[in-house]
C-alpha cells in the first residue's frame, strides 16, 4: 500500500469521502497462481514473493490491495507457533494438523513467543529484508495482522471439537480462547514494535460466522473486543466471509471500522445491521463471478451492486471475501472498469 492508498483509505474511514474505491485482500490463495508459479515458491522465495507482489500491484496500480507484500504461510501462519504440524505440498494450499491432548485437557494450551516461534520469525523476517526494497517501489507495510482467536483456536483443536466446548465444556472454551486472544495481541503487538510504519490491524476470522448471537456474545466478542480495543491504530479491519448477520450489530462497540463480509447478505442490509461507522469492503461473488465468470459477467455484478446501493459513503468495492484463486487479469480490469465507469 502505497502512503497516498492509506490516506485514501482513511479518507473512507472518516467519512470524508463518497467516491467509492476498489480494494481486494491479496494473500498466497491467489497471488501464486496468478503469478505463475508453484505456491511452495511464494513462501520460499523472497525474490518470487517480491515479484509477485510487485507485479500485481503494477498491473492493477488503481486497486488498494489489504494489505500489499503480506508475509505469510497461509492457514499455518499462526498454528504453527502454537507447535501444530503444517504440511506443504508443491503447489497445494499448506494444512494444519490439530494438536493432540491427552484426555482432552485443552486448557494446558501453552501461549507461544511470537519472537520466536513456529513460522512467525520467517515472516517477520522476511518483511525486514525486503523493507528497503518495497519502499522503494513506493509502498510500505500498513497492517499488522493476525488470523482470529476462533479460526487459530478451530484450527489447533479441530472445528468440531472446539465447538462443541461450547456447549459441553465452556470453562475449557474460555480457557483456550483466554491464551489464544492474549496471544493474538502479543502478535500484533511485536508487529507494530518492529514495524513503526504499521498503523492498522486486520484480523480474519470466520469461525464467527458460524455461531449464533448468544455463543457470539459469550466466546467470540470478549475476544474480538480486546484485541480491537488494544491498539490505537487508525485502521481496525475484520474479515469474515461466513455469514455476519449475528456478529454486525457489535462490530462498532468491539472497535472494527472496517468489514469484509460474505455473499450471503447484500450491502444495503449489512448497513443497517452495521450501522453508518463501519466501512464495507465487498461483496460481489469471489469464485463464481470473479475467478469463474466471463469479463461481462463481472461488469454486471459490479453494475447491479452499484445500482442497487443506496449510499456510497464508507464503501470500498471488492468481491465478497478474498481475491479467490483463478481470478483472472481480465476479470479483475473488468471489475475495475466497471467502478470507474459508474
Amino acid at each position: 500500500m502505497t502512503e497516498d492508498q492509506f490516506k485514501l483509505l482513511c479518507g473512507v474511514v472518516d467519512g470524508t469521502s463518497s467516491r467509492c474505491e476498489i480494494g481486494f485482500i491479496m494473500d498466497s490463495t491467489w497471488l501464486p497462481g496468478w503469478y505463475d508459479i508453484p505456491i511452495i515458491d511464494y513462501y520460499t522465495s523472497d525474490e518470487q514473493w517480491f515479484k509477485a507482489n510487485q507485479k500485481a500491484l503494477d498491473v492493477f496500480s488503481d486497486v488498494i490491495f489489504f494489505p500489499g507484500f503480506w508475509s505469510e504461510y497461509g492457514m499455518c501462519t499462526e498454528p504453527s507457533a502454537f507447535g501444530a504440524k503444517c504440511i506443504f505440498s508443491h503447489n497445494n494450499f499448506p494444512n494444519v494438523k490439530n494438536l493432540s491432548f491427552e484426555n482432552s485437557n485443552f486448557e494446558k494450551l501453552i501461549k507461544p513467543n511470537p519472537s520466536t516461534d513456529g513460522l512467525l520469525p520467517f515472516m517477520i523476517n522476511r518483511l525486514k529484508i525486503m523493507q528497503n526494497r518495497v519502499q522503494k517501489t513506493g509502498h510500505f507495510y500498513p497492517f499488522a495482522i493476525s488470523r482470529g482467536p476462533l479460526n487459530i483456536a478451530s484450527y489447533l483443536l479441530g472445528a468440531t471439537e472446539f465447538l462443541l466446548l461450547f456447549k459441553l465444556q465452556p470453562e475449557k472454551a474460555h480457557a483456550v480462547l483466554k491464551v489464544v486472544t492474549d496471544f493474538i495481541c502479543d502478535w500484533l503487538e511485536y508487529q507494530l514494535n518492529t514495524f513503526p510504519t504499521m498503523n492498522g490491524i486486520m484480523i480474519l476470522d470466520d469461525i464467527v460466522g458460524f455461531i449464533g448471537k448468544e455463543d457470539f456474545i459469550e466466546f467470540a466478542y470478549p475476544s474480538l473486543k480486546q484485541i480491537f480495543t488494544q491498539f490505537p491504530v487508525k485502521i481496525r479491519f475484520f474479515h469474515n466471509d461466513a455469514p455476519c448477520i449475528v456478529s454486525a450489530p457489535f462490530l462498532s462497540e468491539i472497535g472494527v471500522n472496517m468489514l469484509n463480509f460474505g455473499i450471503d447478505t447484500d450491502m444495503n442490509k449489512m448497513r443497517d445491521f452495521c450501522g453508518p461507522d463501519i466501512v464495507l469492503v465487498g461483496n460481489i461473488p469471489p469464485r463464481d463471478v470473479l475467478a469463474n465468470g466471463t469479463p461481462e459477467e463481472v461488469r454486471a455484478s459490479v453494475r447491479s451492486q452499484l445500482n442497487t446501493m443506496t449510499d456510497t459513503s464508507r464503501i470500498i468495492m471488492s468481491c465478497g471475501g478474498g481475491m479467490p484463486p483463478g481470478a483472472s487479469t481480465n476479470n479483475i480490469q473488468a471489475f475495475i472498469k466497471e467502478v470507474k465507469r459508474k
